[in-house]
């Protein structure tokens, strides 16, 4: 019954994000009720977590908009990040500090943190779909999908939702260390950024396997 209440309200879907719910109805059809998608904020930056966010959305319900969260403005993200989060069956973010990054590399790193946030799910998916090429150390069926951000919405959502929550705390550090910009460029390497690390040094959230050169 929980399927084809799916299928059905899918089926009235607005046919502009259609081809976002390619991978979702096809897990529906064969029987899925939850899907989770799953993305990461924060594998490149020279400071602050990684951030991962796992999200089950109601497929019949769809946010206009949803997409790729690199594709966004600053304000379209805020706004629909509050709106995924309001229309969620289930949400889960998760962090992991840049001590770990730096321990256990931020490959590993990253697939901790969407285990964790998979794990941390207040309902159990039937699937799990991550972005990019990324197989995750948990039970459930899974699958991964190069640019899954704008392909599936799904993904979307759960990007979205991490790019917001990174860059908020992103912001909260650059109240701490406001020589480095953090605000601004999220802790990735800017010019600004490594000519501040350069002068003043490195900051306890920064990643140490990350400026080696500038140690």
């Amino acid at each position: 019954m929980r399927v084809r209440q799916f299928s059905d309200l899918i089926l009235h879907s607005a046919l502009s994000d259609m081809d976002k719910l390619k991978y979702e109805r096809e897990l529906i059809e064969g029987g899925c009720g939850y899907i989770c998608g799953v993305d990461e904020v924060g594998r490149g930056p020279l400071a602050g977590p990684v951030v991962c966010a796992a999200v089950i959305m109601p497929l019949g319900d769809i946010i206009e908009g949803v997409d790729d969260s690199k594709k966004l403005s600053k304000k379209k993200r805020e706004t629909l990040s509050e709106q995924i989060l309001e229309k969620s069956i289930a949400c889960r973010i998760c962090r992991v500090e840049p001590q770990i990054i730096d321990e256990i590399n931020i490959l590993q790193a990253t697939r901790l943190c969407m285990k964790n946030a998979v794990e941390g799910l207040s309902v159990k998916p039937d699937f799990v779909l991550t972005d990019g090429n990324m197989t995750l150390d948990i039970e459930l069926p899974q699958r991964s999908i190069i640019k899954g951000d704008a392909l599936s919405y799904t993904i979307g959502a759960a990007s979205i939702v991490a790019k917001v929550y990174r860059d908020k705390i992103m912001e909260e550090y650059g109240e701490q260390y406001p020589q480095y910009g953090f605000a601004s460029n999220a802790g990735y390497g800017s010019a600004a950024h490594i000519a501040a690390i350069k002068e003043y040094g490195l900051t306890p959230v920064h990643r140490r396997s990350f400026t080696k050169k500038w140690q």
